[in-house]
């Protein structure tokens, strides 16, 4: 199996000015296509990783080399990434299922954007924030190191991610400089909660 990076759903410019467009052409086409490179190389080398789909590797990933922890999640995390943001005005908030999942966990809609945002300003040097849902639907905000995700053996909360932002800073650096927190706060105006809401959906329950 060779895995690739798919192309984005849609234009670089497109979450302008939330997260500029050289920013998405260097993240997407040199960050996320190095991984992937790597991922394949160390894949190709190793008969007994042959064959897998990129989740069963990365579920047994204590057992795995470590390349393919940090590449098989990089391309993993940024695959995901890409998927669960969007062009849009930053004012939809998830609805139904997930929206009352919310206030059920967090008190309020605003009450997991301060959690999540705390989160990712607390994650030390690189890493990511998560939302995920456990079987049964509860949702948990937690955060892991480097390209960790919480599909992995390794992670300290496991679970489905949901919804997830990028706090190395290669993610934001260009339009905010060292300012994690303020990119955290302005990222909600690019989430697809229709793509957040379909994850969710998916999760059994």
């Amino acid at each position: 199996m060779t895995f690739q990076v798919a192309p984005l759903p849609y234009d670089y410019a497109a979450l302008e000015p939330t997260i500029d467009a050289a920013t998405m052409r260097l993240h997407h086409q040199k960050h996320h296509q190095t991984y992937v490179d790597n991922l394949n190389k160390v894949v190709e080398g190793d008969s007994t990783l042959k064959g897998n789909e990129l989740e069963a590797l990365l579920a047994n990933v204590s057992g795995r080399p470590a390349a393919v922890r940090n590449n098989g999640g990089g391309h993993w995390n940024h695959s995901f990434f890409w998927e669960i943001m969007g062009p849009g005005d930053g004012s939809r908030r998830p609805e139904g299922g997930l929206g009352e999942a919310i206030g059920s966990a967090f008190g309020s809609f605003e009450g997991m954007q301060e959690q999540f945002n705390n989160a990712g300003v607390g994650r030390f040097g690189s890493g990511w924030v998560w939302l995920v849902a456990d079987a049964s639907g509860g949702l948990r905000v937690t955060s892991t190191q480097n390209q960790d995700n919480p599909l992995m053996d390794v992670a300290e909360v496991r679970g489905t991610p949901i919804l997830g932002n990028d706090v190395w800073e290669h993610a934001y650096y260009l339009t905010y400089n060292n300012r994690r927190a303020d990119y955290l706060k302005a990222w909600w105006k690019v989430v697809n909660w229709d793509k957040v809401q379909e994850r969710y959906a998916g999760v059994g329950r």
